[in-house]
């Protein structure tokens, strides 16, 4: 077994990464998966400028193809050297679990295999194949602790020589957390607004940090956990009116029932109240936002909130396979989940 807790990450990358061929990274905090992934991919070596070494696929590529793994794997590369077949977007694709276990049993001596995926529930298909297997690095990417956080916050920090307030830092890590790219670019978005000054305060935090944008997914997400249909078309139109791909707001969404249902998983086995695990698991969630959340959290119970991210996960496969029904697919099932969050509140 060679599984890496999220918090062993650095420690591994530092000193174990080289011993390994296949890696594979899952979790719900979907930005930590990203960065992690690119920084194994970086770490092979592999010339990302020539598309004979680096072969990107999608989950569902090898869903359709099942031999395609393997075949990709045992390829040789035009020009020779080492190859690199990165997967995205896995959940527990059979086709996917099979062809991994299969390379696991003899490690490939001229490719790695790098495999990004979800929130893989403990027992789940792939995450079983990827903890059982000795050939396999398998890394947790959990939503950033305080701890995590402020390492963040230094590290931004230091590379722009600039200074933070007590008071502005504690506001600041209140704000990020739950996606770790999304909270570089919140930390390294608000460096930039106070260049010319020498430290930052909580002014200047909930300027930038606080401020949202007039275009926000957020406000979707919300008006959905709120149970407001009338706030979710207002929002979700304005987020069509600005171009974005409203696959974003489906896909954060489904981000934000899969963070609740943690929670609640929390509140129902350890018997605490949504305020409790608020604090400690709700860290990364935006001061502004803390009330629906904390209500949702009251009234939905993990079974439900797992049935509606399943339906929410099958609606963002629909979209991928067809875009042209994109916008429908989305709107439809985001409609019913608002309408559902509606007759919960109205039991309360």
């Amino acid at each position: 077994m060679s599984e890496i807790k999220s918090h062993e990450f650095d420690g591994f990358f530092q000193k174990s990464v080289r011993h390994y061929r296949i890696f594979v990274i899952y979790g719900p905090d979907r930005g930590l998966v990203a960065e992690r992934g690119a920084q194994i991919a970086k770490s092979t070596g592999v010339d990302f400028a020539d598309g004979f070494a680096l072969i990107k696929l999608d989950a569902s590529d090898i869903q359709s193809d099942p031999g395609r793994l393997l075949d990709e794997v045992n390829a040789f590369g035009l020009f020779g050297g080492e190859k690199l077949i990165w997967i995205r977007g896995a959940a527990n694709e059979k086709q996917l679990v099979d062809g991994l276990g299969h390379i696991a049993s003899q490690p490939p001596e001229g490719s790695y295999v790098l495999v990004e995926a979800g929130d893989l529930k403990k027992g789940s298909a792939l995450r079983k194949v990827a903890e059982s297997e000795r050939s396999i690095a398998c890394i947790a990417c959990y939503q950033d602790d305080a701890r995590a956080l402020n390492g963040l916050i230094d590290t931004e920090l230091a590379a722009s020589n600039m200074r933070i307030t007590p008071a502005a830092r504690q506001l600041l890590l209140d704000s990020i957390g739950g996606d770790r790219i999304a909270s570089r670019n919140e930390v390294q978005k608000l460096i930039l607004y106070c260049m010319k000054d020498e430290l930052i305060d909580e002014a200047h935090v909930l300027d930038i940090v606080g401020d949202a944008s007039a275009v926000s997914i957020d406000e979707v997400v919300d008006a959905v956990l709120a149970g407001d249909p009338d706030g979710f078309l207002h929002a979700v139109q304005k987020v069509i009116a600005s171009k974005t791909a409203v696959f974003l707001v489906l896909q954060g969404t489904m981000k934000q029932l899969q963070s609740l249902e943690l929670m609640r998983l929390e509140m129902e086995e350890r018997q605490q109240q949504a305020p409790q695990v608020m604090q400690t698991l709700g860290r990364g969630i935006h001061f502004k936002r803390k009330p629906v959340v904390e209500k949702a959290l009251r009234n939905w119970n993990s079974s439900d909130l797992a049935r509606e991210t399943a339906r929410l996960n099958s609606a963002i496969l629909q979209s991928r396979q067809n875009a042209s029904l994109e916008d429908d697919v989305a709107i439809q099932t985001l409609l019913a989940t608002t309408l559902q969050s509606a007759r919960r509140n109205r039991r309360t």
